[in-house]
């Protein structure tokens, strides 16, 4: 998987199409992301202790990553990442302008 945790992203499909986020956390072996401010459920809670308040709590759900792209900090724009070995490194660029990630 090309993407990180705290990359920037670009949502390419879905209710959230078009929306920029922050990667909060990758679970790479069901191959999904969890944006920040993307793909939002809310879930009603009771109250567990006394005076402890319940009611509607919104919280952010996994998607698939083939649905998010990397947003490059040169080009400002989604792409696609590639990697160049920079003497004992892998480093991440992006493919159209060649800006490390």
């Amino acid at each position: 998987m090309k993407l990180k945790k705290g990359d920037t992203v670009e949502v390419l499909s879905g209710n959230d199409k078009g929306t920029t986020g922050e990667i909060l956390s990758v679970l790479p072996k069901s191959n999904k992301v969890v944006v920040k401010q993307v793909n939002i459920r809310k879930k009603a809670t009771k109250p567990r202790k006394a005076g402890e308040a319940g009611g509607i709590i919104a919280s952010e759900h996994p998607i698939n990553s083939s649905k998010v792209a990397v947003v490059c900090p040169k080009c400002k724009k989604a792409v696609k990442v590639g990697y160049k070995v920079d003497g004992d490194k892998k480093v991440r660029v992006c493919k159209s302008c060649g800006a490390e990630l």
